[in-house]
């Protein structure tokens, strides 16, 4: 059908559109698409994905367009309309130039079938092709708090079951009544408890002396120098002991913060690009002794740039703090900023 109306368009019957007509259209648009994968990267800084689909929607524009303006010139020809006029106005008015035309030779051939199926095809690929590639070009035209409901976080997890408080215990208390109570069994045997003698009271001397001492001995003589010997040979006073090292240190007040000695910047993720969402994520972070990171937990920060974030985080490194001469661990927060590019 669309072969008989718009192809076949001629007064003579005979197809409008040749083979050159279409390799010239199908260079116009691998031009066009090749000089929009080049260019728009310039203009722009989209992904890939992005920078690809928009130049497969420009080299089909500008197909488009040659295949129209090839047709127009065709077509004027044959039907001895002015071709100079017929080009301009359809430069300047793409679409409604070429709808124009098609009215235009229609009402001057009498052939009104050629018009109005090429019309109607034209609107409908217009209507379909505007509810699929708007909402891919223009995401900030979407419904930002629609999409930011279906992109929010999942509830967390009711807390679990409270455990059963343990059965108290029944203590029996023994009191002094209870022990000096008579018995009411009189046991068969009976254990003799047989307690040690207290050993003697030891005397002052000195090995070798004589019992009860000297007759005019002098006090301190030989057992003030035995003990003075004793004295002076006891070992020296341990050293003071070494002041010990915190094996961790949280940052702020007289501790400095870490130096960082390699950190990856964060790939923005492509959903959060698309739906515009930027700001901090903000971790809590244990750096190690060697410098590197552990313990890494998320304090703050948007669902869908945290993943980005601590995947980034985790292959810092920092030179190692050292305290006192000793390497220490050290308790910080990170903040890591996704903004997006005006």
């Amino acid at each position: 059908m669309f072969d008989d109306s718009l192809l076949d368009s001629s007064v003579r019957r005979a197809p409008v559109l040749t083979g050159t007509h279409w390799l010239i259209a199908i260079a116009v648009a691998a031009a066009a698409f090749f000089a929009g994968y080049f260019l728009l990267p310039m203009l722009s800084a989209n992904e890939t994905s992005v920078i690809v689909t928009q130049s497969v929607i420009l080299g089909f524009l500008f197909g488009a367009f040659a295949l129209g303006l090839t047709y127009v010139l065709t077509d004027a020809k044959r039907n001895g309309f002015n071709r100079i006029v017929w080009s301009i106005i359809y430069i300047i008015l793409p679409l409604a130039g070429f709808i124009i035309y098609l009215i235009y030779s229609a009402a001057k051939t009498g052939e009104w079938k050629r018009a109005t199926l090429p019309i109607a095809y034209i609107f409908e690929a217009l209507v379909i092709g505007g509810m699929i590639l708007v909402p891919l070009i223009y995401t900030q035209t979407l419904p930002k708090a629609q999409l930011m409901t279906f992109l929010s976080a999942p509830p967390p997890p009711p807390p679990p079951p409270a455990a059963a408080a343990p059965a108290p215990r029944i203590v029996h208390r023994v009191s002094l009544e209870d022990i000096m109570r008579a018995p009411t069994v009189i046991p068969k045997t009976v254990t003799m408890v047989k307690e040690e003698p207290e050993p003697p009271p030891s005397a002052v001397g000195v090995v070798g002396g004589v019992p009860g001492g000297v007759p005019g001995g002098q006090m301190g003589g030989v057992l003030g120098g035995v003990l003075g010997g004793v004295m002076s040979s006891a070992p020296p006073p341990p050293p003071p002991p070494k002041p010990q090292v915190p094996q961790r240190v949280r940052v702020g007040g007289q501790v400095e913060s870490a130096k960082l000695i390699f950190g990856p910047k964060p790939e923005y993720p492509p959903l959060a690009k698309m739906a515009r969402i930027q700001g901090e994520v903000r971790l809590d972070a244990l750096i190690s002794k060697d410098g590197t990171i552990e313990n890494l937990k998320v304090i703050s920060g948007h669902p869908l740039l945290v993943a980005s974030a601590m995947d980034a985080v985790k292959r810092w490194r920092y030179q190692p703090t050292l305290l006192n001469g000793e390497a220490v661990e050290v308790a910080t927060e990170i903040d890591v900023n996704f903004t997006l590019a005006e």
